[in-house]
């Protein structure tokens, strides 16, 4: 079956990937390739062998110098479609400076490249990112475009007991090479000066390196004249379109079009506070779908999701926007209505309506729905539930897919210090859908259940099929 519809959960999560400081500290110095086909088992386990080591040099300036990593090239394949898709996959850094141009930093990316006899000029390119901001690409790379994906369950709310890295027939690689790209300070993409960082980060700090990564890539690969597309999730879709813009200003990259996954262009859609209206009428069809998943809607009315999401629209659209915008002219009469209409559609009472003045915030709905058996609704997707308070039983709307998932750390102002894919430590990889009791922190256990799965996934795809050590 196609798992189109499971690869989303992927592209959704926000917080970047634990492969950091101790594996960039582990990383050879020198550079290697090596191919697929090179790599077969001999008949017995051969002598460990050390790497020489780059002798190390004090610069000038009194800064210690950067960590040397790998270029790793291996050779793959997928099904897509029902047709075999030959690819080499190239995992590396580039050099790119800041805006002043006296802070490097070296950018880490995963590129696949489809083995076809077609020229590089006609063959399209995408570069794909997640968001955050603060998020390495394993989401959209492992859950949604690469050609591994990690195994979820059909119902997308748990993993078998072992992470697995399985085929992904729903890759877009048949028709695009892709790069993944993790920007500074996320997955293994550093800084050369640790002290510098922070020159990076920031909507226009951002974009040039970015920007100034995909110029030199293509720069570097012969594909300047590729019909070249930008990918980004979440954040990454403010990215993608600060990047259309630049890219075109700067030149050198023939850029054919930009993909936005869960798109946030204009925050104050997504941003709850005095004096903007706009979130309570748009998440209010997202509340009824929840209510309905966890059976908190009356069936009388709503039968089926789809009658439940098409009376929240209408509502939500139109009577529930005049009733937001009258303020404090509503009638105490045309007050109650309101709280009536508004705890049918969300499944959560009238007074807690009343108390939150017809306005309800994600988080506050999120800790509400599920009050009355101790449960927290995840924001990232919400069928899951955990127990309230950082601990215990997830109920039925999902189990977790491993142990005790340390806290989310998703970041909110700019890239930070990097963590496993949800923050904190991952959970042993043998535990993973053994247990249903899942611990969370940062209010979202549906981020705590995948991250640590995606965390384990990452560090398993690059050290087993990049090889990439």
């Amino acid at each position: 079956m196609s798992i189109r519809p499971f690869a989303l959960m992927g592209a959704f999560l926000l917080a970047s990937f634990g492969v950091s400081s101790s594996l960039i500290a582990q990383a050879p110095p020198v550079k290697t390739e090596q191919k697929a086909e090179e790599k077969k088992a001999p008949e017995k386990a051969p002598e460990k062998t050390q790497e020489p080591k780059a002798k190390a040099e004090t610069p000038k300036d009194g800064k210690a110098p950067a960590t040397k990593l790998p270029t790793t090239v291996t050779d793959g394949s997928v099904i897509i479609a029902g047709n075999k898709v030959e690819y080499k996959a190239t995992a590396g850094t580039l050099s790119v400076s800041d805006k002043s141009g006296k802070a490097k930093a070296n950018i880490f990316y995963i590129a696949y490249t489809r083995k076809t006899g077609e020229s590089p000029a006609t063959r399209k390119l995408t570069f794909c990112f997640n968001g955050g901001p603060g998020s390495a690409s394993a989401y959209v790379h492992l859950g949604f475009f690469g050609p591994r994906r990690v195994l979820m369950n059909d119902d997308g709310l748990g993993a078998p007991a072992t992470t697995q890295l399985v085929e992904n027939d729903s890759s877009i690689l048949d028709v695009t090479d892709l790069v993944f790209i993790d920007p500074v300070s996320t997955g293994l993409s550093r800084a050369e000066n640790a002290a510098d960082a922070a020159l990076f980060h920031g909507l226009e700090e951002d974009t040039q390196s970015v920007g100034d990564f995909i110029r030199q890539y293509v720069a570097s690969t012969d594909r300047k004249m590729s019909p070249t597309y930008v990918a980004g999730e979440s954040y990454g879709t403010t990215r993608a379109a600060s990047l259309s813009s630049y890219l075109q200003g700067k030149g050198d990259v023939k850029l054919a079009g930009v993909m936005l996954i869960s798109v946030v262009l204009d925050f104050a859609t997504i941003r709850f506070g005095v004096g903007n209206d706009l979130p309570y009428s748009l998440f209010l069809p997202t509340y009824t779908a929840t209510a309905f998943h966890h059976g908190k809607l009356d069936k009388k009315w709503a039968p089926d999701i789809t009658t439940a999401i098409r009376e929240a629209q209408k509502f939500a659209n139109g009577p529930y926007q005049e009733i937001l915008h009258k303020g404090n002219l509503l009638t105490d009469y045309e007050r109650q209505a309101a709280a009536k209409q508004i705890a049918m559609l969300t499944g959560v009472s009238e007074d807690f309506v009343l108390r939150n003045d017809l306005r309800i915030e994600a988080t506050r709905f999120r800790s509400e729905l599920l009050k009355d058996q101790q449960l927290v609704v995840g924001r990232l997707d919400s069928r899951v539930s955990a127990r309230a308070g950082g601990g215990g039983r997830g109920n039925r709307g999902g189990t977790a897919p491993g142990g005790t998932p340390a806290a989310s750390g998703t970041a909110s102002s700019g890239p930070t210090t990097p963590a496993p894919a949800g923050g904190g430590a991952p959970a042993p990889a043998a535990n993973r859908g053994t247990s249903p009791d899942i611990r969370f922190a940062g209010g979202d256990p549906s981020q705590a259940l995948l991250s640590n799965l995606y965390t384990d996934a990452i560090r398993m795809h690059l050290t087993d099929s990049l090889n990439y050590k």
